[in-house]
This record gives C-alpha cells, structure tokens and sequence, in this order.
C-alpha cells in the first residue's frame, strides 16, 4: 500500500504553464500535491500537526486560478502596453541597435545636407552671378530667371527628403516590429524585408507633402486676394480669413496625421497597398486617438526641445565672439567670413544628429503604437509569442507574425539571427 501521507515535490514534473494559460485551482484540503499531513480533525478541516490550529478564514474556499507574466523576447513584454512603456521602449530601438537606426539616419541627412547645398547653393552662386554680370537694361529680366532656377533647383532637395523619409520611416518600423521578437537586424536583412514596399511608401510620403503644400498654397492665396485687392478692409479681411483657415487646416491636418500615422506600419508590416493601409490605419486608431496623439506629439516636442537645447548654446557662443572679433560685421572681413561660417556648420551639424535621433524615434514610436493596438483589438501578442515558441516561424511557415491571413503572401528572406 501506498503511504496517504506522501508527500511530493510541489509542480512535480509538470511543464510550467504558458502565458494565458489557466491554472486549475487547489482543491478545498489539498497542499500543493495532496492532503495535508495530520487528517480531520474536530476542531478544524484540517491539521499540520499533533497539535490543531485554527484554520485560516480561506480555508475550504476555492482559490484563484494560477497566473503566468507575458513573455519578453525583446523589446517589450507581449501585452498591452501602457504610455510609459511605448516612450521608453522607442528609446531603446535607438540604443539596441545603433549603428543601423543612428547610423543609417545619420549618413542619410548628411547626404540630404550635402545634395542641398550643392544643388541650391551652386545654382544661386550661378544665377546671381549671371545678374551681376547683365547689362542694367537686361538685369530685372535676369533677375526674374534667377529667382525661378533657385526656386526650381529646391524642388530637387524636396524631392529626394519625400523620398529618404519614406524610406528610413519604412526601414525602422520594421526593426521595431523585429526587436520586439528579440532579433535585430542589419540594414540589408531590413532593405530585404522592406522590398516590394519601397515604392508604396514613397507614394504615401508624397501624397502627404502634396496635401501640406496644398494647404499652404490656400492660405496664401487668401492673404495675395486680400492684398491684390488693394484697400484697406479687403487687407484686413483676407489676413483674418486667412487666420481662421490656416487655424482650422492645422486642427485639420493633426487629426489627419494621428489618424493615418499607422500607414506605414500596415504597408511594410501587413504588405497592405496604399488605400487599404490608410483604411487600416484608420480602423486601428478609431477609439485611441489622444492615446496616439499624445504619443506622437510628446515625441516631436522632445525633439524639438532638444534641438533648441542644444544649439542655443552654440548660436549664443558665436554671436559673442562675432561681436568681439569682428564688431564691425563687415561681411568682407575674413574673421567674420570664418565665424559665420563655423555657425552654419554647427548648426547643419546639430540638425543633422538631432534629426536623425527624431527619425528613429518617431518611427519606433509609431511602430509601437501599431503593435499595441493590434494586440489589444485583435490578441496580436498571442500570435507573437506562438512565433517566437516555434523558432521564429508561423504556423503556416512564414518569417512574418505581422502579416495578416488576407494580405498577400510575399517572399521574403528569412530574418538574420539574433545579435547581442
């Protein structure tokens, strides 16, 4: 016969329990692998001992069922995620992987300051030399063409930031979505993941400098109306018309903007073509819009601030040594000639790490909203956590647990392992 009061390790051999997994609650007068030792006795249910005690107010009640913590592969824990979390978490996309986020956001405005001062620059060191150099009877038609080649030669950098914006918000995203698995990637396991998806981007980054350009163009255009006019209370009228409108485009345009914040997530996450991801990003946000909100414009504000903080210092030390060396300002004197451009250079400097730092959060920041809401509207951590079990595959094979069952299937290469 067996001895009834055997006792055996608590858990035994069982496998622990997996996150969400219910736990069957001890039975009324079981320890954690049988009765207690001792037996009934009169006075209590139950006893520890020879000598009885009162048993504790619980005792016979049925106990809550077991509870597991989520998982946390990398990034953040596999649940819903709380407003702390989401700004700290986009932080340490920065920090975990350096030299792809900061370091691929660095040489990409590097490259935009360059093409920029060649492009603009060189062009309005021609055109205006070629005014300088007109007879007088020819020099306001000169000057027009001047004024039209600097202004077109600006559309080149414009273009090409549409461009590179898309394409580093596309880049990062993903290696949010990635580090959230625990695994990080180089910029060409990211660039092959992102393929087929590039252009998509570009056309959504575009679509959005249009509608911005647009609404600029409206606003002056009320104000050149009012002016055209030429009397006084049609001056009046078109700067306070345009005023309230250019008030109620911005409103317009932030609530635009928060709402479709998760496009490029849908389109290089979901593999979703341009209209589907706007209705997606759209449905995501439909009953968490401040909670966007307010993430998407803490980030810009501490971007904003940083950038100020630290080039005031620097503009303040420029100004004073402008003002010792060179008092006159003479812009023929070389020691101003060589301070401002020591200015200019810092300051293309500081906005060049400043941006890029913005870069990478703005785009993890918006990569982890989308997460978020994804496991909170459809059990996304779920998902997660089954691919990160089965070795970084999904139940039908795929490397992606982000690709919902009705986008479509795309090849890709599988992710590189984790680096540490």
């Amino acid at each position: 016969m067996s001895d009834p009061n055997a006792w055996s390790t608590p858990g035994g051999d069982a496998s622990p329990p997996r996150w969400g997994e219910r736990v069957a609650p001890p039975t009324p007068g079981s320890g954690p692998s049988g009765p207690l030792p001792g037996g009934p006795l009169p006075g209590g249910p139950f006893s520890a001992g020879p000598a009885s005690a009162p048993p504790p107010p619980s005792a016979g009640l049925p106990q809550p069922a077991g509870w597991t913590p989520p998982p946390k592969p990398g990034l953040v824990p596999l649940r819903p995620l709380t407003f702390g979390e989401i700004l700290g978490a986009s932080f340490q996309v920065f920090r975990r992987n350096p030299r792809t986020t900061f370091g691929t956001a660095l040489l990409s405005q590097v490259v935009l300051l360059v093409v920029t001062v060649l492009i603009t620059g060189g062009s309005a060191f021609l055109a205006f030399g070629r005014v300088e150099q007109a007879l007088p009877r020819d020099r306001d038609a000169v000057l027009a063409g001047a004024v039209a080649i600097v202004a077109a030669s600006a559309l080149v950098p414009i273009a090409l930031q549409v461009v590179v914006t898309a394409l580093l918000q596309g880049l990062f995203v993903l290696e949010t979505a990635r580090q959230t698995l625990g695994e990080k990637l180089r910029l060409g396991g990211l660039w092959a993941l992102a393929k087929g998806r590039l252009g998509t981007l570009v056309a959504w980054s575009a679509l959005l400098t249009a509608a911005y350009v647009v609404a600029l163009a409206l606003v002056a255009g009320v104000v050149v109306v009012g002016v055209a006019v030429g009397t006084g209370p049609s001056i009046g009228i078109g700067i306070g018309v345009a005023v309230l409108l250019g008030l109620g485009l911005l409103v317009l345009g932030v609530w635009v903007t928060v709402k479709t914040s998760l496009v490029p997530s849908a389109i290089v996450l979901e593999r979703l073509a341009l209209r589907a991801a706007v209705r997606r990003s759209w449905s995501l946000t439909r009953t968490s819009f401040w909670r966007t909100f307010g993430v998407i414009a803490l980030v810009f504000l501490m971007v904003q601030i940083a950038s100020q903080v630290v080039a005031t210092p620097f503009s303040v030390l420029f100004s004073v040594l402008t003002g010792t060396l060179a008092p006159t300002g003479d812009v023929t004197d070389p020691t101003f000639v060589a301070l401002t451009a020591g200015t200019y250079a810092v300051t293309l400097g500081i906005t060049a790490v400043i941006g890029a730092i913005g870069s990478v959060l703005q785009a993890a920041s918006a990569g982890l909203v989308y997460v978020d809401r994804r496991i909170r509207t459809e059990g996304l951590d779920l998902e997660l956590v089954r691919y990160v079990e089965r070795g970084g595959r999904t139940a039908d094979g795929q490397p992606d647990p982000y690709r919902t069952p009705d986008a479509p299937v795309v090849p890709t290469r599988a992710p590189e392992a984790p680096r540490w």
